[in-house]
């Protein structure tokens, strides 16, 4: 927990079954890197998660790209210097991958964001895409030089049921056509999906996998815009959702997809599929009151995180 975040509400985690037996809360600031050293102390296996970025480029890169840098070096030393951690599992983005010019259509671990490229794109913050690759690549580095046993997890958008009090930014993405928000769809001219509950357990897995070695893309749905729009029209006609004439008229290329080939010969196997991924969501979103049949003509940006 971040200091910045050290007052919100944390009652959705403390109130989970065992929380009270087996969820311990330590306050920690990626400014200060020394403070991850109590949460880490004693532990034998370490997932470092993903954490909310500056997607809007509010910040500077320099200072984005630093903090995260600095607070993950400082978390990978604490994790060298416990002497007990075997494996740390670090929790990365497809945007390390996707963003080149190589004009592949399909990317793999091989496979890496040019920065030039990352730079001169108008959809996503480029502040964010350099800070997440830069801070992939630093942290597999360092745990070559340093004999530290690290594996990466390569995401793309997350969905699912979430147990946080408002819609993480990966779900809402995915739903952006269900919610009404064609802000979003720059987005989703090409999606590449993959349910919680297996991003879960593929992270426990790697971190018992003794041949687990480098990076890993884990993503198990690849859709365009097009087709999304079908299967929402299809699945949910209480919603009135719509494609804009410019995207409706226009035929898009699929788009390079991601390759979860390595993971899947390492003996993992996915759960779930598309019908899940968005079926969960949804009904958790109603659960919360954040998305009904009148919502999709509605502004709801602010329950992004």
């Amino acid at each position: 927990m971040s200091v910045p975040d050290c007052k919100r509400d944390r009652s959705y985690l403390t109130n989970l079954t065992g929380a009270k037996e087996r969820l311990e809360i330590f306050e920690a600031d990626l400014n200060r890197p020394e403070s991850f050293n109590a949460a880490i102390a004693g532990c034998i296996g370490v997932f470092h998660l993903a954490h909310p970025m500056d997607v809007e480029g509010k910040e500077p890169e320099e200072t984005v790209t630093k903090r995260a840098v600095e607070g993950t070096l400082g978390i990978l030393n604490a994790c060298l210097n416990s002497k007990t951690v075997k494996r740390v599992v670090y929790t990365s983005s497809a945007v390390t991958a996707v963003f080149n010019d190589k004009g592949l259509s399909v990317a793999d671990e091989t496979t890496w964001s040019d920065l030039g490229v990352c730079w001169s794109n108008k959809i996503v913050s480029p502040n964010y895409l350099v800070s997440k690759t830069v801070v992939e690549k630093t942290a597999l580095e360092f745990a070559e030089k340093n004999g530290l046993d690290l594996v990466t997890m390569v995401l793309p958008l997350v969905v699912g049921p979430f147990i946080c009090p408002s819609v993480p930014s990966s779900v809402y993405i995915s739903l952006a056509m269900l919610f009404g928000d064609y802000h979003q769809y720059k987005h989703m001219v090409k999606l590449d999906l993959v349910h919680i509950d297996d991003v879960a357990s593929a992270h426990i897995y790697l971190l018992g996998c003794s041949n687990a070695k480098g990076r890993y893309i884990c993503s198990s749905v690849d859709i365009t815009i097009h087709e999304m729009f079908d299967f929402l029209k299809a699945r949910y006609p209480e919603f009135q959702i719509s494609l804009p004439n410019d995207l409706n008229e226009t035929k898009l290329e699929k788009g390079c997809s991601l390759s979860s080939m390595k993971l899947l010969k390492a003996g993992f196997k996915f759960k779930y599929g598309l019908d899940e991924m968005v079926d969960e969501a949804v009904q958790c979103c109603k659960d919360k009151g954040i998305l009904s049949h009148s919502s999709n003509n509605t502004d709801t940006s602010e329950e992004k995180v």
